[in-house]
C-alpha cells in the first residue's frame, strides 16, 4: 500500500463547558503510516503536567482529549497535529468555560419531507445551549446509531441524520433531542419514503376500418323465417325497416319490427 499523508475526516469542534463539568475534543484522522499524534494548547505542547487531570488517547484514527471538570484556567485555543511520513496535518478549535447556563435551543428545526425510493435524505437541526447539548435522532423512539446506512454528522451547531439510501420502510417518526445540564429539547417530523409507480398494464384496443363494414338499408321485408332454440315454428315478420351489417364472416342485424304468429 503506497504511503497517504495524514488528513483530517472528521477535525474538531469548539467546545462550550460549564464550570465543573467535563469537556472533550474529538477528530478521526486517516493516513498511512499510521500518523503520530501530538496536541497543543495555546501553541505549547500539552502534557499531564501542563494540565493536570487531562486524558488523551488514540486508536483505530479517533483522537481524543477529554478534562473531566474544566475550571476558567482551561479556556483556550486546543489543536491537534497528525504527522507521517508523507506529510502533516492540523486541526484547531476554541474551548470556551463558561459559568453561565443555557437550555438547548433549536435554531432550525426537522422538516417534515416526501422523497422517492432509493433518494438520499438529510435531516437538519441547529442547536445552541450552554453548555454545548449533546445531541441525538431517534426513529419511533429508538435511538440511532452511526452506521453505513444512516450517518450523524455535526458541522458546530449543525447537526445532520444523513440516510445514504432511503426505502419504504425508512418511513416513519423522526426525532432530535438536544440534552445539557439545564434542559432538554425535542424537534420531530415525519418522512415519508414512496416506492416505485407500478408500471400500468398496456390496453388493447380492436380496431375495425369501414372497410370491414358494409351497410344496407332495406326499406320492406316480405317475409323472415326465424328457427330458434326455443320457437320452433316459423313466423311471419312485418317490419318497417331494418339494418343489416356485414362483419366479416358474422352477421349482425338490427330490426325494428312488429310481427305476429299465424
Amino acid at each position: 500500500m503506497s504511503t497517504q499523508a495524514p488528513t483530517f475526516t472528521q477535525p474538531l469542534q469548539n467546545v462550550v463547558a460549564l464550570e465543573g463539568s467535563a469537556a472533550s475534543f474529538e477528530a478521526q484522522i486517516s493516513g498511512f503510516p499510521v500518523p503520530e499524534v501530538s496536541w497543543f494548547r495555546d501553541g505549547q505542547v500539552l502534557s499531564a503536567a501542563a494540565l493536570p487531570g487531562v486524558q488523551i488517547s488514540f486508536s483505530d484514527g479517533r483522537a481524543v482529549l477529554r478534562i473531566p471538570a474544566v475550571t476558567a484556567a482551561h479556556s483556550g485555543r486546543f489543536s491537534v497535529r497528525a504527522t507521517n511520513g508523507a506529510g502533516q496535518a492540523t486541526s484547531t478549535a476554541e474551548l470556551l468555560v463558561t459559568a453561565e447556563t443555557a437550555p438547548p435551543t433549536f435554531l432550525q428545526r426537522l422538516q417534515t419531507s416526501t422523497v422517492r425510493q432509493g433518494s438520499q435524505v438529510r435531516l437538519n437541526v441547529r442547536i445552541t445551549g450552554i453548555p454545548t447539548p449533546v445531541v441525538k435522532f431517534y426513529r419511533e423512539g429508538a435511538e440511532i446509531q452511526s452506521s453505513a446506512d444512516f450517518r450523524i454528522l455535526q458541522d458546530g451547531d449543525l447537526y445532520s441524520l444523513l440516510i445514504a439510501e432511503a426505502f419504504p420502510e425508512d418511513s416513519g417518526t423522526y426525532s432530535a433531542t438536544a440534552t445539557n445540564s439545564s434542559g432538554r429539547a425535542t424537534s420531530t417530523c415525519e418522512l415519508l419514503v414512496q416506492g416505485e409507480e407500478p408500471v400500468p398494464a398496456k390496453k388493447t384496443k380492436t380496431v375495425i376500418s369501414t372497410a370491414q363494414i358494409s351497410q344496407t338499408r332495406v326499406t320492406r321485408v316480405e317475409k323472415v323465417q326465424i328457427m330458434s332454440d326455443v320457437i320452433r315454428t316459423p313466423v311471419r315478420v312485418l317490419a318497417s325497416s331494418h339494418f343489416f351489417y356485414s362483419l366479416g364472416k358474422k352477421d349482425l342485424i338490427l330490426i325494428r319490427f312488429s310481427f305476429f304468429v299465424p
